[in-house]
């Protein structure tokens, strides 16, 4: 994939702040005609080793959401761990692997937030602007704001609201399991970016793509193992094992 530099990662945290501020506008949060043929999942692992940490990175055929390639690479991070400058510390990493993609993803789930960030510029939103690519964050945990709990039902959200602005959702795509996180990160906008995650929910809490990349990254992933067949809806559109349909 092309990576376009928007910046130096040699920088101070103040500078990283700054940077965050200034590129939170440049952040398209419309959806400019989303139909992916490749959906790739993002994730990293740190290792036991402080500093190291792998990053994996998975790309599915869609409708069938099939894995067709995967690629990890484990190397020392510079920037320190600071809560909402994750993106410092392991977008590096994260693009080197998705340079060596041979296969290029149309849609990119990152296990992280996208707009769902103080600064509205979480890790998915970084991505997107560096790949020039649409982006969702799925993250497992809140970072900022609030939210109502959602429905049991799979499909059903609530809102993540924080100083008064819709960040994202609480999604539920398991029942009697917690929800995740949805964001928008790039060329994307939020009822889009619930669809998207909701078609590649194969009946786990996560999405097949980062729930595979995930294991990749913890260097667990057994294709023959660990992929599963995903069931067509009377639509013929991958909709997961749960049948989930959106519910606000």
């Amino acid at each position: 994939m092309k990576v376009e530099q928007w910046h130096s990662w040699q920088v101070s945290i103040t500078e990283a702040l700054d940077i965050q501020r200034r590129l939170a506008g440049q952040v398209s949060r419309n959806s400019e005609g989303v139909t992916p043929h490749f959906i790739a999942g993002v994730d990293i692992s740190a290792g036991k080793a402080q500093g190291v940490a792998r990053v994996a990175v998975v790309v599915l055929s869609y409708p069938e959401v099939r894995l067709v390639e995967t690629k990890a690479v484990q190397r020392e991070l510079d920037f320190p761990y600071i809560p909402g400058l994750l993106s410092f510390r392991e977008l590096p990493l994260i693009l080197v692997v998705c340079e060596q993609l041979t296969v290029t993803p149309d849609l990119i789930l990152v296990d992280g937030q996208g707009v769902a960030h103080p600064r509205r510029m979480g890790l998915a939103s970084h991505l997107g602007l560096f790949l020039n690519t649409p982006t969702i964050g799925c993250a497992k945990s809140l970072l900022c704001g609030r939210h109502e709990i959602p429905g049991e039902e799979p499909g059903s959200y609530a809102e993540v609201v924080d100083r008064g602005e819709t960040i994202g959702v609480a999604l539920r795509t398991k029942t009697r399991v917690k929800p995740i996180y949805v964001s928008i990160g790039h060329k994307i906008d939020l009822q889009t970016a619930i669809h998207w995650v909701l078609e590649c929910c194969c009946g786990y809490r996560l999405p097949e793509p980062t729930r595979l990349a995930h294991l990749a990254a913890g260097g667990n992933l057994k294709p023959e193992k660990d992929t599963v067949v995903p069931e067509v809806s009377y639509q013929g559109n991958f909709i997961g094992r749960t049948n989930a349909r959106v519910k606000g």
